[in-house]
């Protein structure tokens, strides 16, 4: 486990290992509210009433919300959407812009806050019936040839981005992540469990770890990481899902970002309740708008 006081110790778990949990990052007063809003925005999304939503049976982007009340959905999109369908909304958009998550997202890119840009925040739940995701990179297709990959990991401001999931619920323990592949093209071995899950066969990965989380932990990783997400029934999981980009990387993470739609409504967002970090948002949010709408970028991986 690491603490925020020791940066040094978060970028070298994270250049190294692809990923670095903080534990108790949120305070019990911070997530209540969280929670009871959480569940509210669940239960609408899975009603239909949010068209927002990943649903059951694909993977990527772009998702079929007519889809939501038939097959069920994993995750629900767009937490800082101005047209969120619950009363105190205003609680998502206080927690991405969070000054404990920002001045983490900093240390990681190694920049200082008015270069950090707005990107993705959305929400992974619990399906009606347990699957898996397929191991991946967020930007990396798997038909690519070691050349193709390192190429891709070698680019100039590829990783200029960091991801994070933090719970809402202890015992979180969805996200698989191959510790190191985010430095490197994937092993033979790597490639067969991959195809294989093609096939239906759902095999584990060496060298493969479960991130395990509690209510308020945070774990921040490179999404070109090998990972996947294991989704089961049953079991509560509201995890907030997000990511932090560098202004250096805007062009590389263009596609990977405004794929989801973003863009078609972030000029919207009320940042009125922020405070003090008001005038930080704004130059997120300006430094997002500046990579464009996102309505001929394409999307990233298909499936």
């Amino acid at each position: 486990m690491s603490t925020t006081s020791d940066p040094e110790s978060l970028l070298q778990q994270l250049q190294t290992n692809g990923y670095v949990i903080i534990p108790s990052i949120l305070s019990s007063s911070q997530l209540e509210p969280l929670i009871a809003t959480t569940r509210n925005l669940i239960s609408l999304a899975r009603q239909g009433k949010w068209p927002h939503v990943r649903t059951v049976g694909k993977q990527f982007p772009p998702w079929d919300a007519s889809l939501a009340i038939k097959n069920g959905i994993w995750g629900v999109q767009h937490l800082l959407h101005p047209n969120l369908p619950v009363p105190d909304r205003s609680l998502y958009t206080k927690l991405y812009f969070h000054p404990i998550l920002l001045n983490i997202a900093s240390t990681l890119l190694q920049c200082s806050e008015d270069e950090l840009v707005m990107e993705l925040f959305n929400l992974l739940v619990d399906p009606p019936t347990s699957f898996s995701l397929s191991w991946h990179r967020d930007d990396i297709p798997a038909h690519f040839t070691p050349e193709q990959e390192l190429e891709v990991l070698g680019k100039v401001g590829y990783d200029r981005h960091t991801q994070y999931n933090s719970s809402l619920v202890d015992g979180d323990e969805s996200l698989v992540v191959v510790p190191g592949s985010h430095r490197r093209a994937r092993t033979e071995e790597e490639k067969k469990v991959q195809e294989a899950w093609k096939d239906g066969i759902d095999e584990k990965m060496s060298g493969e770890l479960v991130v395990k989380l509690n209510k308020g932990d945070v774990v921040f990783y490179d999404n070109n990481i090998l990972h996947r997400g294991v989704y089961k029934a049953g079991r509560e999981r509201m995890t907030v899902h997000g990511s932090v980009g560098h202004v250096d990387g805007a062009k590389g993470r263009a596609r990977n970002v405004l794929q989801h739609g973003i863009g078609g409504w972030v000029g919207d967002c009320d940042f009125g309740c922020l405070g003090e970090q008001r005038e930080m948002a704004e130059g997120m949010r300006k430094r997002l708008m500046e990579m464009g709408s996102g309505e001929d970028v394409g999307y990233s991986l298909e499936g």
